[in-house]
């Protein structure tokens, strides 16, 4: 028994989605679809993207799916690593630099 939220089981129901809201459902698989075509990013580029962005986001179903994606596609570990850690330094350089406001504040009360 899974006594987790997260059940990696429910990842192939992805498409089901679709049931509560067929339309905006298939609005969002139509967008998903031409998203992750190949364009000016190869499929393989937009494959790591994903990962690091799901790693952003803490979500163990994309984490799951785009470390198989990536395998399939020929990316290495190495290079899912160093995705990870790009999108890692974002994350923490996008927390780090909102510290500016809180110095502003803290320079305004403190004035």
């Amino acid at each position: 028994m899974n006594n987790s939220y997260y059940d990696p089981k429910d990842l192939k129901k992805f498409g089901s989605i679709t049931e509560f809201q067929k339309e905006l459902g298939d609005k969002f698989f139509d967008y998903y679809t031409s998203v992750f075509e190949e364009g000016n990013l190869t499929a393989r580029e937009k494959s790591l993207i994903a990962l690091a962005v799901a790693h952003t986001e803490q979500c163990p179903y994309c984490i799951d799916a785009y470390t198989q994606d990536g395998l399939q596609r020929g990316v290495t570990r190495e290079e899912m690593m160093e995705a990870v850690h790009v999108g890692a330094a974002i994350k923490s350089g996008a927390a780090l630099v909102h510290s500016t406001m809180m110095m502003k504040k803290v320079n305004k009360l403190d004035g």
